[in-house]
């Protein structure tokens, strides 16, 4: 397994390994890796013959009153855990390579309307930051596939938007959430939770399966519905961010032709925001 920091380095092997006709596998991580992220790190290595796993922490994508400095920052284990993968590059480059004319000075991506709304209203500007890092990734490491996590399924949806506007030839591949026993959707986040937070936590998806659960069931007063779940939110001890009931593909409120929506639902427990989501076909 190579570490490479620079992107002249990456370019060079990735023209070897173009020319040798490698179908390379991209998994692209903010480092502090769990079971989630090794789950897709093993879904690439099953699509492409190179892997690489890119392990930055983008400022870009952190709004004021975040946690840029306290993101935890674990490169030496995570490049045992890739290591011990397969993983053909780990790609590690710092803030001056990423944006070399400063934060304020740079380019950016960014796809309308669905990063606004939901996450996108809650912390503006977020997935301008996600979008513009995953668009230079893309540029650099130029994959044939690249893998996301479904928990995150707003930034998904954002990212397959954005590859289908700018004409990316690339296939964006959805992976779905690991969980732990509790059903908690594994999240580098998760380790901001005090004992008894964490105890909490799995309400969270309880709430949107129960909510998924009425709807699968013939329930249609959505707001009613959304009402409802953000009261169990905060009665078992959350502060609510949202709860939405949207159309998968858009994002959007769905209309009655609408078969396949997701439930989506962010919280706070104590200072840690949580997120999570649960896909609804109703033409099952």
């Amino acid at each position: 397994m190579q570490l490479i920091s620079n992107i002249a380095s990456l370019r060079e092997l990735r023209r070897a390994w173009q020319i040798e006709g490698q179908v390379i596998a991209f998994v692209p991580t903010m480092g502090n890796l769990h079971e989630g992220h090794l789950n897709l790190v093993r879904e690439a290595k099953k699509r492409g013959t190179k892997v690489v796993v890119s392990i930055f922490v983008n400022p870009l994508q952190f709004g004021e009153n975040e946690d840029l400095d306290a993101y935890p920052r674990t490169l030496e284990q995570d490049s045992k855990h890739l290591e011990a993968l397969g993983v053909d590059v780990v790609f590690t480059p710092t803030v001056a390579e990423m944006y070399p004319r400063g934060l304020e000075q740079q380019t950016f991506v960014e796809v309308p309307g669905i990063s606004y709304m939901i996450c996108g209203a809650s912390r503006p500007g977020h997935f301008r930051g996600v979008a513009t890092i995953v668009c230079k990734l893309f540029n650099m490491v130029q994959p044939n596939i690249a893998f996301f996590g479904q928990k995150d399924f707003q930034q998904l949806q954002v990212i397959r938007a954005m590859v289908k506007d700018l004409s990316m030839n690339l296939e964006i591949v959805g992976v779905p959430t690991m969980r732990a026993e509790d059903q908690l959707a594994l999240s580098s986040r998760n380790g901001y939770l005090t004992q008894e937070e964490r105890a909490t936590a799995p309400a969270l998806f309880a709430n949107l399966r129960d909510l998924a659960d009425k709807i699968e069931l013939g329930r249609r007063d959505f707001s009613v519905l959304i009402a409802e779940h953000r009261q169990l939110l905060a009665d078992a001890g959350f502060k609510p961010d949202y709860i939405e009931i949207r159309a998968a593909e858009t994002l959007l409120h769905p209309g009655h032709e609408d078969q396949h929506l997701v439930v989506l639902g962010a919280a706070y427990l104590g200072k840690t925001r949580l997120i999570d989501n649960i896909q609804v076909f109703l033409n099952k």
